[in-house]
């Protein structure tokens, strides 16, 4: 008992040097973090399991529909990139103003924020729309599949101007707090993504048997339903952040400036790691249709594991912006730590229970014999990788709250941009370690943007951040 007080008691997570105010009880501490947390993580692991779900019924049509669908996935992230950058800007400002009590100005952001939304989601449609064949090639799809991957990702870049709007009126939700409403509209639109899936790629009643297009299409009505759901949540008069169309929805220059000097550094930051996890997606899809199938069943597991950690991020962000907000720069370092704490307890449950059931996981997106021989010993890397994915995650979170943004986009650069595939093209090809080596280098990456993002937080300096 001694060593758990010593390890996960508030008063031991902060240095005296940075104590300001009396503190709460560890209770109080890991009562409100799981408060605003639980929802959070509950939705990213909820929307990645349904997003496994789906693949499973785009696995029964085989290897090609597995990879025609993995193919898209870079691509389509690097147009999201943009709203992306703005809302995580978003997120950091509406966290503050929330701290500060400003319920004007928080709204004043959501409302320029949201204009920036649909001006970008309607562009980057259009482009995804023109340039999908390129797009996919430059990304490494194999003719064997690129007709069924080009009508896919055309019709789910449509569902996408719809889900990016939706995304920034949820971001500035999770900004004052406000986890479940993000929780529930994410939930009931990917339910509606999984019944339309069922429908339409099986053709089952009296629904048309689309296949892969019918998956898209599914995707694209979910994506409706959840911005349908965000405008209805946000437009409650009760709830500290609300807009109608009353309200001056002129754009204002200040408050322009504000989310420019966040969201410009978070955008160097996501182009950088869509960029390279394009460029690492690209590399593994070289190995043959296969290996990729494989690699993307087992990045679908890697996005439930991830999406703990992500959940928890989010509530961190909005925990340490409005302490900082607040004036309470030792409840936002306390903040950042109960998280971290919180994430290697999960960690370390996670990993047993993919090592124990690794091939059982991977039979449930493949009968493949040979797919499911490989995925079940990358699986085994990928334990190792999740105790360093969900902590460094987490410790990401607390410094993007904190406004931090140009120090996460500069370890964006160096490890995912430039680490990350240059080690896959060695280990992958030079070494000839094939699918291994591609993970082999997620671990290095991991590794990296762990100590040098614990390093960076430990040292505090993200405290003294204005925004």
């Amino acid at each position: 008992m001694n060593i758990l007080k010593k390890i996960f008691a508030v008063e031991n997570l902060i240095p005296k040097a940075y104590r300001t105010n009396p503190l709460p009880t560890s209770k109080e501490v890991y009562k409100k973090t799981l408060k605003i947390a639980w929802p959070s993580a509950m939705e990213a692991i909820l929307i990645s399991l349904i997003g496994a779900v789906d693949m499973m019924m785009v696995g029964g049509i085989g290897t090609n529909a597995i990879a025609a669908v993995g193919i898209t996935t870079q691509p389509k992230f690097l147009m999201m990139s943009l709203v992306f950058a703005l809302n995580i800007g978003t997120t950091v400002i509406i966290s503050r103003r929330k701290g500060q009590n400003d319920q004007v100005g928080a709204q004043k952001a959501l409302r320029n924020a949201l204009i920036l939304s649909v001006v970008i989601a309607i562009i980057t449609t259009i482009i995804g729309i023109v340039f999908a064949r390129p797009f996919l090639l430059f990304s490494g799809a194999n003719l064997d599949y690129l007709m069924d991957a080009v009508i896919y990702f055309r019709i789910v870049m449509v569902g996408n101007a719809f889900y990016l709007i939706s995304l920034t009126l949820t971001a500035g939700q999770r900004g004052v707090g406000n986890t479940k409403i993000s929780l529930f509209t994410n939930l009931s639109a990917n339910l509606v993504n999984v019944l339309f899936n069922y429908l339409l790629i099986n053709g089952i009643w009296i629904f048309p048997r689309w296949g892969i297009a019918g998956a898209a299409v599914a995707t694209t009505m979910g994506n409706i339903v959840a911005l349908v759901l965000a405008i209805y949540n946000v437009s409650k008069k009760d709830n500290f952040l609300h807009i109608n169309f009353k309200q001056n929805w002129s754009l204002d220059k200040d408050t322009l400036q504000t989310i420019w000097k966040i969201s410009s550094s978070a955008l160097v930051e996501q182009v950088f790691i869509r960029i390279g996890f394009m460029m690492y997606a690209k590399a593994v899809a070289g190995l043959g249709t296969l290996e990729f199938a494989t690699h993307y069943i087992v990045m679908q597991v890697m996005s439930l594991t991830f999406s703990v950690g992500d959940g928890l991020s989010i509530a961190t962000s909005s925990l340490v912006g409005q302490s900082l907000g607040a004036k309470r720069t030792d409840l936002a370092y306390i903040h950042g730590k109960v998280s971290q704490r919180i994430g290697f307890v999960i960690s370390l449950s996670l990993a047993v229970a993919i090592i124990l059931n690794r091939y059982f996981i991977i039979s449930l997106f493949s009968r493949n014999e040979e797919i499911i021989a490989l995925g079940g010993s990358i699986l085994i890397i990928l334990s190792f990788i999740i105790q360093f994915q969900i902590a460094q995650v987490i410790t990401v979170g607390s410094l993007r709250g904190a406004g931090d943004v140009k120090f996460v986009a500069t370890l964006s650069l160096v490890s995912v941009t430039i680490l990350r595939p240059v080690l896959t093209y060695i280990l992958a090809y030079t070494l000839g370690l094939g699918l291994y080596g591609a993970w082999f280098s997620v671990v290095f990456d991991q590794m990296i943007r762990y100590v040098f993002s614990r390093v960076r937080f430990k040292n505090a300096e993200w405290i003294k951040i204005e925004v």
